[in-house]
């Protein structure tokens, strides 16, 4: 029995010492994986704690950075107004008023427009030049100039002038003679006259006193005393352009509104009724109206002063009418034509309606019967 339970000792012993063993084993097995499990998290919050931030898509400017663009920024901007300040200085003793030839260049950049003529073939004379070079350079620099600038229009109740694309040095350079040239420009000038009515849209200007070389002219039918008294009397004259009967336009275009272009004095004796025509057509083409009435409420006559821009004379004055136009010195003449031009805008209709053109000047005196009539 004891040598059995001495025997069976060592082998408790092993095994207690194998399980020790194994136990132990394990347990630094344990202890190690524990140990790089901490040495791994610590490492890792380490790195994390000590490592840069990720890059972000946002990159921040810094304060004098921003500052230091403000001022690149103001710096250019500074030289941008020396420039042009440098540009636009027109003072010096080259000009004759340099201060107003800089306020009215202003004026003329901010205004300005001009409407351009569509018509034309562009085949032949009327297409732009497309050469910029020889001496005759300034005519297709101007051409191409005037289409792209800030000058041009494509409103013509817009335009303060308007520009016919003639080449005369392109006719010249297809053989065209001078007498040619006349014809066709002639004939091109009449079409746009038809067909546009924007033609001489300033009423006859105030450069056109040398065209005027019939003393009087009157057209019309006889349907009141005076008129059949002015055509008896003067239907013959040859200084006097009096017809008994309206001119027939089929007998050529803008006849009528030629011989008002072509004339100094236009007669607008009283007709049938209360109004004339001839009066407002006087006006618009530039032509001196001479009023032949004994009755006549003349429009706007509380406004505008009627003998500063016409001849108001009686019915009676008819037998000597041709001599009082006469005794007109070219100077009183010249004075009467001059604030035709002057008083045109009142007489004008457009749509829109315009500052103190004919609807306003009729608003106007609506306003002031209602102000000054007291009731």
């Amino acid at each position: 029995m004891s040598a059995g339970g001495e025997a069976s000792q060592p082998q408790a012993a092993a095994a207690f010492s194998l399980s020790s063993s194994t136990l132990l084993q394990s347990s630094i097995l344990t202890l190690a994986t524990l140990t790089l499990l901490s040495f791994t998290y610590f490492s890792y919050n380490s790195n994390s704690l000590h490592s840069p931030p990720p890059p972000t898509t946002t990159t921040t400017t810094s304060t004098s950075q921003l500052y230091l663009s403000k001022l690149e920024v103001v710096e250019v901007e500074k030289q941008k107004q020396k420039k042009r300040e440098k540009d636009d200085d027109v003072s010096g003793d080259v000009y004759h008023l340099p201060q107003i030839f800089g306020l009215n260049y202003a004026e003329m950049e901010r205004r300005f427009k001009v409407y351009i003529y569509p018509d034309g073939d562009p085949n032949t004379f009327y297409q732009t030049p497309r050469k910029l070079t020889g001496k005759y350079a300034s005519e297709g620099y101007f051409f191409q100039n005037i289409r792209d600038s800030i000058f041009r229009t494509h409103d013509p109740n817009q335009a303060h002038l308007f520009f016919i694309p003639i080449s005369c040095h392109k006719m010249r350079g297809k053989g065209t003679s001078y007498e040619n040239m006349t014809i066709i420009i002639q004939n091109y000038v009449e079409s746009l006259i038809s067909k546009y009515p924007y033609w001489n849209r300033t009423l006859a200007g105030g450069n056109d006193i040398e065209n005027r070389t019939t003393l009087g002219f009157w057209a019309g039918h006889r349907n009141s005393k005076i008129r059949v008294i002015l055509a008896r009397v003067w239907q013959n004259d040859t200084e006097l352009d009096i017809s008994n009967n309206r001119i027939n336009r089929a007998i050529g275009p803008l006849i009528y509104q030629k011989r008002f272009y072509n004339t100094k004095f236009c007669i607008c004796p009283g007709g049938s009724q209360v109004n004339s025509a001839r009066i407002a057509d006087s006006i618009h083409y530039g032509c001196v109206p001479v009023i032949l009435s004994n009755h006549y409420d003349l429009p706007f006559n509380d406004i505008l002063d009627w003998h500063k821009f016409a001849v108001i004379l009686k019915e009676h004055d008819v037998y000597q009418l041709k001599q009082i136009l006469k005794d007109i010195p070219d100077a009183e003449f010249v004075a009467l034509h001059k604030n035709i031009v002057k008083v045109q805008r009142h007489f004008q209709w457009n749509s829109p309606p315009i500052r103190y053109d004919a609807f306003h000047m009729v608003m106007y005196e609506l306003w002031l019967r209602r102000n000054v009539i007291k009731y």
